[in-house]
């Protein structure tokens, strides 16, 4: 299956017969129709962006898209079933109470040091007042800028912070999962974050959004900007390389995701709305 996330704006939303900001899961079909909308309010209600998942646990890990926003965990009663309900959690570092990950304001948060976390709990998952990550942060939780794409690779959870940065230009952060992920056991060997690029340079980079993990290991950034937007490859070393550019100014590409057999790089182009193609070549050997 997966999962469609809604993103909240104006508190109530103007128009609007009843209160958003939950997840959706859709179960892909032959047959042509619609799908009953049932709402994953145990996953919690805020602005939500995208949601990945650890394999072995069935832990889904949720990126909030506003600049104080939390990076989120949710851990099923039945892995697999999202539906059947699950409690919410909040990242926090285990060392430090209510840490700043944004570097806005100086370069705190240290680039390629993983560092040990711990879940928090959150309550009141469903609250309408949009303050879920309010309380989250008064709870010890650690704030992330804007949270936008995520994905799982092959050992990490890959997630972009479009403009974290002292240029507020982006980062990109890799969880990496405890051996006992979600369980009473968590604490003997935690989990890590790791902010794992941070360029400050909009020529390697500008505002990351979406995002994938190639087949051959590197990731795909999709840029959200005013300027050109561009699909921007970074390697497993933090290199990055430009691989394709939308010359019109301001089409925010998005939804990156390769074919089964990587041969195709599937890609949208948000405005006007339409999606490409991309066939390479890639890497050989890898796809």
């Amino acid at each position: 299956t997966w999962v469609t996330c809604e993103e909240v704006n104006d508190q109530p939303e103007p128009h609007a017969e009843k209160v958003h900001g939950f997840n959706f899961e859709v179960r892909p079909s032959t047959e042509i129709g619609l799908v009953e909308p049932v709402a994953l309010k145990a996953m919690g209600r805020f602005r939500h962006e995208a949601i990945c998942v650890h394999p072995a646990s069935g832990a889904v890990y949720e990126t909030e898209d506003i600049g104080d926003g939390l990076l989120y965990r949710f851990l099923p009663n039945t892995p697999g079933k999202l539906a059947d309900g699950g409690r919410l959690q909040a990242l926090a570092l285990r060392d430090k109470f209510g840490a700043d990950t944004s570097n806005w304001d100086a370069s705190t948060f240290p680039l390629g040091k993983p560092l040990a976390v711990k879940w928090v709990d959150v309550d009141d998952v469903e609250s309408p007042r949009h303050d879920l990550r309010l309380r989250g942060f008064g709870a010890g939780a650690a704030l992330f800028a804007r949270g936008e794409g995520a994905w799982w690779g092959e050992d990490a959870a890959c997630l972009a912070m479009t403009n974290g940065g002292p240029a507020r230009l982006g980062q990109i952060f890799r969880y990496r999962p405890s051996e006992y992920e979600g369980t009473a056991r968590e604490a003997e060997a935690p989990g890590t974050i790791e902010l794992f690029v941070e360029p400050n340079n909009s020529e390697l980079v500008s505002n990351c959004d979406n995002l994938c993990v190639a087949p051959w290991g590197d990731l795909v950034l999709c840029e959200d900007t005013k300027g050109v937007c561009r699909l921007v490859g970074v390697t497993p070393k933090g290199e990055f390389y430009v691989i394709a550019s939308n010359t019109l100014a301001g089409r925010e590409l998005a939804g990156a995701c390769f074919s089964p057999d990587g041969s195709t790089l599937f890609v949208n182009v948000q405005n006007p709305g339409y999606t490409l193609a991309i066939t390479g070549p890639w890497p050989r050997g890898r796809a």
